[in-house]
């Protein structure tokens, strides 16, 4: 079985050719290098860049998969959630691929995208907790098994990524600014400014962002000597909060199993914000505490990517889950249209 998957969601257009054994023939992701300048996405733009690059980095997947096209046995791509353009772009590419080949498609959720590369390589025990970091969202889920997801907890506000990428744009680095903050706060002290902690006191398990840009842009605007020091602090203090408050949601979390008597040995993170260094080891040593193990995707996994779409049909497909061609993409797609 030979799957071909697209990713379209953001600012990345990927391709994967993959097949049910695991193997990755080829896999192609671009990076739009168009936004930097404006220190965030625009949408425009990201659908654009997916048109012209699209068929291209296809066609380079199937030469360096040194197959062709009629051998696909499958048609993927992302339906949603993401930007309305760029989910358009990917998924009328790809059906129309599926028609003309007549071959079956199937569109794919990418926050179950995400949930299931954990999969890929480890063997999971059922139920485990997920903690989705991306961009785009923050969330916790009990996972139950394939299609049974259940969302404990999400961001009310900005997403963990998102509240990186801004307090990087207002420290003037470069987007994306996960790894540009990362990367200053190894040299920064951490306890350098006091932030805010968002929903402290709340024993839930929704998180909050947006006030500690808030602060932070106040810091900004009433110091005169904006130097690197200066820009390492606020980046080692911000990621510290961040760190802070993931934590306490984990613990949380841990706690609220335990009253509800549903037992974990797996804690699984994905999304882009996972490849951080700082955090990982933090969750790793709370799993630790609580004989737990941390389970991941592969690094190329984290961020978004066609090969964990790939995945998750493979899956899916196996399940008899494929679609008649009518679906609509939806922007706004969560984790319940895949139960």
């Amino acid at each position: 079985m030979l799957v071909f998957a697209v990713e379209t969601s953001c600012d990345e257009t990927s391709v994967c050719i993959l097949n049910k054994d695991k193997k990755i023939l080829s896999h192609i992701t671009y990076s739009q290098e168009e936004h930097k300048k404006f220190g965030g996405v625009i949408p425009e733009l990201a659908s654009r860049a997916h048109l012209q690059i699209l068929q291209k980095i296809s066609r380079n997947a199937l030469i360096e998969a040194n197959i062709d096209i009629n051998d696909i046995d499958i048609f993927c791509s992302t339906c949603g959630p993401g930007l309305i353009g760029g989910l358009l772009v990917g998924s009328t590419f790809t059906k129309s691929l599926a028609i003309g080949l007549n071959k079956p498609f199937v569109p794919i959720n990418h926050l179950e995208g995400h949930l299931l590369s954990t999969t890929f390589n480890n063997k999971v025990k059922y139920p485990y907790i997920a903690f989705l970091l991306t961009g785009g969202h923050t969330q916790i889920y009990l996972i139950k098994s394939i299609n049974n997801y259940i969302l404990l907890g999400e961001t009310l506000d900005d997403a963990v990524g998102e509240a990186f990428d801004k307090v990087a744009k207002l420290l003037k680095m470069p987007y994306p600014g996960g790894p540009e903050i990362e990367n200053k706060a190894k040299s920064g002290n951490k306890s350098a400014f006091d932030l805010p902690h968002p929903l402290h006191k709340n024993k839930g398990l929704n998180f909050s962002f947006s006030g500690i840009k808030t602060a932070i842009n106040l810091i900004i605007s009433k110091n005169k000597n904006i130097d690197e020091k200066f820009i390492s602090d606020v980046a080692a203090s911000f990621q510290e909060i961040v760190i802070k408050i993931i934590e306490s949601k984990i613990l949380l979390t841990l706690e609220y199993l335990k009253k509800r008597k549903i037992n974990i040995s797996q804690i699984s993170l994905v999304g882009g914000v996972a490849a951080n260094q700082f955090i990982y080891e933090k969750i790793k040593k709370i799993a630790h505490d609580h004989t737990c193990s941390i389970i991941m995707p592969p690094k190329y996994m984290l961020s978004d990517n066609a090969a964990m779409i790939g995945w998750a049909c493979i899956q899916k497909y196996l399940l008899n889950e494929f679609s008649d061609l009518y679906f609509k993409v939806n922007p706004r797609l969560t984790i319940k249209d895949s139960n």
